[in-house]
């Protein structure tokens, strides 16, 4: 017997803000992975989910005791175009749990069949974007990077039918919110301002109840604490050579979290127009667009709270206006921050910014492998010796990056740490395993293909401690050869 602590609070906000769906059953459902680890921190270690029960719920089969699914309404911009109704086509939210450090979650399925949202899809998903969104999304954990987690995968025993027929697959996946942008232009749109501040009201509560203790407009602080987290967030992913794929209002969470890992990858040889998503034909969401997307999609969710934000509206525009001028001010803060310690500098000279911004350069210029260009330079020392060969090793011309190398060492000088504690505190931010893209589909194939899921999980567990370097497991640190590089990834519906 399942013992789920299930609360239900979404669907005290009423029936426009969700449509109950039951999961529809599969034929013979088995674990892919389930992760144990976190089903310890939600505090659901004895509650039997690695059970033939568990199976059964991860797979749809079984509505455990306590869980009341819904599919979730939104609407978005897809590729700067509104879709006035989106919502959960493929996923339901089974309810919520809260954890032994009190933070509310919500645990969902996802291809787990058709919904009302579903608009003539099948509301599967096939096995490869399962074990993508299981290995990325736990690698990005790993990494530090605030992101949903992956609790379990499963197959169903059926194949869904996308350009081929594709085994099919189901990831059970736990956030601290499902609720995005796209959820609150959804209410906007149809002028619904009741419903707009119901859903405000209550996410403030559930992911930023300090906006509750604020002596001025709550709604204000609120606009202003998501605009720094999603400032926070994305620094992370440029410092990491992250690219989302697909940064649509649908798929930007409010609470600040890395949300619906599709056509997404980590950069291999770094380049500032870098686009993995098949159907992104212009770079909207090219790697060095995502800081503007990230500010674009800010203002949609300004849009919609403007009747809170003042009681005239050209007050509220001059409000939101400032409010997403900080967001550029946050996020070179935290960029330049996290950019700094990358390269070992941790005491801040004017400097700095041209300095970190002319190796980026030099590696766009080169296409250098990005993680292995500040992994090797973690390695250097203050002085030049023999080791500089790996990272030069990376440009097929050093005369600019030893140029810039002697301007760094110089740099160096002015700062007060020894080359080894320095070192350390580098080696612990610049990851030495990352999920690069041809493991990944290496991983896919082999699992769709052969049935062998080996791949996937050496890969899983190498990623799950990205900081150090694993004997024996030197291969997954590597860039792809050229017949291994993946040039597009796709979402999977």
């Amino acid at each position: 017997m399942l013992n789920i602590p299930f609360e239900n609070t979404h669907l005290r906000l009423g029936e426009a803000f969700y449509v109950k769906t039951r999961p529809t059953p599969v034929a013979q459902p088995k674990f892919v992975i389930f992760n144990v680890e976190l089903a310890e921190q939600l505090g659901l270690g004895g509650a039997g989910l690695d059970s033939p029960e568990g199976l059964a719920m991860f797979s749809g089969n079984l509505v455990p005791p306590g869980a009341e699914p819904v599919a979730m309404a939104y609407a978005g911009h897809q590729f700067g175009h509104f879709n006035q109704q989106l919502g959960d086509g493929r996923a339901l939210l089974l309810g919520e749990i809260v954890t032994p450090d009190g933070m509310r979650h919500d645990i969902q399925l996802k291809g787990s069949g058709p919904t009302a949202f579903s608009r003539r899809g099948d509301g599967r998903s096939a096995l490869g974007p399962v074990l993508r969104e299981y290995l990325v999304s736990e690698a990005m954990a790993a990494l530090g990077v605030p992101t949903t987690r992956a609790l379990a995968a499963v197959t169903t025993g059926e194949d869904v039918v996308r350009m081929k027929p594709l085994p099919g697959a189901i990831l059970t996946r736990i956030a601290t919110s499902y609720v995005r942008v796209g959820t609150f232009q959804y209410f906007a749109f149809r002028g619904d301002k009741r419903a707009v501040q119901k859903l405000a009201n209550y996410v403030i509560r559930r992911n930023y109840p300090d906006v509750l203790n604020t002596e001025h407009n709550p709604y204000i602080a609120f606009l202003a604490a998501v605009i720094e987290r999603q400032a926070a967030l994305i620094a992370r992913w440029m410092q990491l050579g992250f690219i989302h794929g697909v940064m649509n209002t649908d798929n930007m969470s409010v609470a600040g979290e890395t949300i619906d890992f599709g056509p997404c990858a980590f950069m291999d040889g770094f380049n500032q127009q870098q686009v993995y998503s098949s159907i992104d034909r212009n770079g909207r969401y090219a790697y060095g667009n995502q800081p503007a997307i990230g500010k674009w999609n800010l203002a949609r969710l300004s849009e919609t709270l403007l009747p809170l934000l003042a009681e005239n509206s050209a007050d509220a525009i001059v409000i939101a206006q400032d409010l997403l001028h900080i967001y550029q001010e946050k996020y070179e803060y935290y960029w330049l921050s996290g950019m700094r310690k990358k390269i070992g500098l941790f005491v801040a000279r004017e400097t700095d910014k041209p300095l970190i911004e002319k190796l980026l350069s030099i590696m766009d210029k080169q296409q250098a492998d990005f993680s292995l260009t500040f992994h090797y330079l973690s390695q250097l020392s203050g002085g030049q010796n023999g080791s500089d060969n790996k990272i030069r090793s990376l440009f097929n011309q050093s005369e600019d990056f030893d140029r810039w190398l002697a301007e760094w060492r110089v740099r160096l000088t002015e700062d007060v740490l020894s080359d080894d504690r320095r070192q350390q505190k580098m080696q612990a931010i610049n990851p030495v395993c990352i999920p690069r893209n041809h493991q990944i589909e290496a991983a896919i194939r082999a699992a769709e293909e052969q049935g062998d899921f080996s791949p996937f999980r050496e890969l899983h567990t190498v990623l799950t401690n990205p900081y150090k370097l694993q004997l024996g497991k030197e291969r997954y640190m590597q860039s792809p050869r050229t017949e291994e590089i993946v040039h597009q990834t796709f979402c999977g519906t």
